[in-house]
């Protein structure tokens, strides 16, 4: 005669409950991964190991539950069916068949977890870099645009001839030979008015500035050791600083700059 506990073990032993609950420890597989895999809810999962069916939504929902938790583990889903067939309470299929008018109940399934599973188009990600892209290199071009534009135009004295200089200052004369500006040109020849040439050496650094009687400016601000060919109409406006490092020649002719110098500096007119 067989005792009511070695009984139950025998039906523990055999029922479907406990060959999946075997399978998943088997598999060292967690009820929150098999939820999470399957997108069952841990409490049916939980539910159908031990077999309490009253925590199960209705059979038709349940008995797809212990399906696919079979084929999950590897059982045999046609075997865990018909066990499951078996041990679901008489008093609980007919309940659910009166109750078939009514609403389902919540099956328990998982939504996905929208916020980790978000999914981007690729090509939307490669227009906006190409976007980005293209903004940043318009905006280059527009700020070296402004730059350039920003810019005075540098115009050395050393690229304009003394003929030209010459002409420049005697633009708009009247019969008298005054020009626009006031200043009397004579055109006639006079050698005073006419282009001289300067020759400005430098044995190191210092400041000079010289501009001529045009306003012109020949010269100006700190100059690096080296020699300077200049020209322009005189007299000329003279400013050295460190004339020790400084020398002039006007028109071939040397001109003696401690004679106008002062301490260091020297500031005077010269003219041929």
């Amino acid at each position: 005669m067989t005792t009511p506990s070695s009984n139950t073990q025998s039906n523990a032993q055999g029922s479907f409950g406990a060959m999946l609950q075997q399978a998943r420890k088997t598999k060292q597989v967690s009820l929150e991964d098999a939820a999470a895999e399957l997108f069952i809810l841990k409490r049916h999962l939980q539910a159908l190991e031990n077999e309490n069916f009253a925590d199960l939504p209705q059979a038709a929902f349940a008995r797809g539950f212990a399906i696919n938790y079979a084929k999950f583990l590897g059982l045999d889903p046609v075997k865990i069916a018909n066990s499951f067939d078996a041990a679901y309470p008489t008093e609980l299929k007919s309940r659910s068949t009166n109750n078939i008018e009514s609403p389902l109940r919540p099956m328990g399934t998982l939504q996905r977890d929208t916020h980790n599973r978000i999914r981007f188009n690729p090509l939307l990600i490669i227009a906006v870099i190409g976007v980005i892209i293209l903004a940043i290199f318009l905006f280059r071009m527009v700020s070296n645009a402004s730059k350039d534009n920003n810019q005075p135009p540098v115009t050395s004295s050393e690229d304009i001839s003394a003929l030209e200089q010459a002409q420049g200052a005697a633009i708009d004369t009247d019969a008298n030979g005054v020009g626009a500006s006031g200043s009397a040109l004579n055109l006639g020849g006079d050698a005073s008015m006419a282009p001289a040439t300067l020759d400005v050496k430098l044995t190191d650094a210092a400041v000079v500035t010289i501009t001529d009687a045009t306003g012109n400016s020949l010269i100006a601000g700190s100059q690096t050791a080296g020699n300077y060919q200049l020209s322009g109409m005189p007299p000329f406006n003279v400013q050295i600083d460190n004339v020790k490092n400084v020398s002039l020649m006007l028109n071939q002719e040397a001109v003696t700059l401690d004679s106008y110098a002062t301490g260091t500096q020297a500031s005077f007119e010269l003219a041929p």
